[in-house]
């Protein structure tokens, strides 16, 4: 039937390019952000999935940070507990000299004077092991924790080790000298036991820290596969966009020419009325 008030070829022509338009914005869109799923509206399941992926990600670099923040911290109580280990066997060298009883008195309050030296500075050095405002090697020192997972649930604890003279590890006392043959001898005694003491103090800091590192390790691995099946989700393959897009335009152009052919259709019924 020929008619000028309704043109049912113009309505098809103009869905289709409509349609056209509306696949041409799409993949303009991908190009533009690199996503094929940038919004709930393009996937509302696969963004919701990948968006629960990102708040993890987000969670495990709060997770990295918090390692390395405790780690630094057991390093400079390791490295803290090593400088006293080596003034330990310094002071006892001083000591067992200290204690042979043919000695002169002068010797004898060199060495006394060296060895208070030393024992002072074990304080000086747990003083400044601190990192961040945090000592593990001081009098009084709390334990420190680590985030382990992306929600907070879990946590690495490093304990503190009191490497102070104040302390139980070391068995000398801020008052320890060799002036004597017995304080000496004592003090030597008072070493031996306290570097005892002290490797196993430092042996558990090495624990601790070789643990923060090889969970931060894992945790590095662990983001980064989520971030890589983020992309598998929502990433855009721009090969086939950028085929999709040169297909799309001839497809709107030749659209544009169906809709000029369709809407000048009804002039020929003037031929009619000649």
């Amino acid at each position: 039937m020929a008619t000028i008030n309704t043109n049912p070829g113009a309505m098809i022509a103009l869905q289709n390019l409509n349609q056209t338009n509306m696949d041409l914005q799409q993949v303009q869109q991908r190009i533009n952000t690199g996503l094929a799923v940038s919004s709930a509206k393009d996937n509302g399941g696969v963004f919701a999935i990948a968006q629960s992926m990102r708040a993890d990600v987000a969670g495990y670099k709060a997770v990295n940070q918090s390692l390395d923040l405790a780690q630094s911290t057991v390093d400079v109580a390791l490295a803290g507990g090593e400088a006293i280990s080596d003034l330990l066997v310094e002071m006892k060298e001083k000591a067992l000299a200290a204690s042979d009883s043919s000695l002169d008195a002068a010797s004898r309050t060199a060495l006394n004077a060296d060895f208070t030296s030393l024992r002072d500075q074990i304080s000086t050095i747990v003083a400044n092991a601190e990192f961040n405002g945090t000592n593990l090697i001081a009098n009084g020192a709390t334990d420190i924790t680590a985030l382990a997972n992306a929600d907070g649930s879990n946590v690495i604890t490093i304990g503190a080790e009191d490497l102070s003279l104040t302390g139980s590890t070391l068995t000398i006392a801020t008052t320890t000298q060799i002036n004597t043959v017995t304080n000496a001898a004592a003090a030597a005694t008072a070493i031996e036991t306290s570097l005892n003491n002290l490797n196993a103090s430092l042996a558990r800091l090495g624990t601790g820290s070789k643990s923060l590192e090889i969970h931060s390790s894992f945790v590095g691995k662990l983001s980064d596969a989520l971030e890589k099946g983020i992309g598998n989700l929502v990433d855009a393959d721009l090969a086939k966009e950028s085929a999709r897009l040169q297909s799309l335009q001839v497809k709107q152009q030749l659209g544009i020419q169906a809709l000029s052919i369709a809407n000048s259709a009804p002039s020929s019924i003037l031929g009619y009325f000649r």
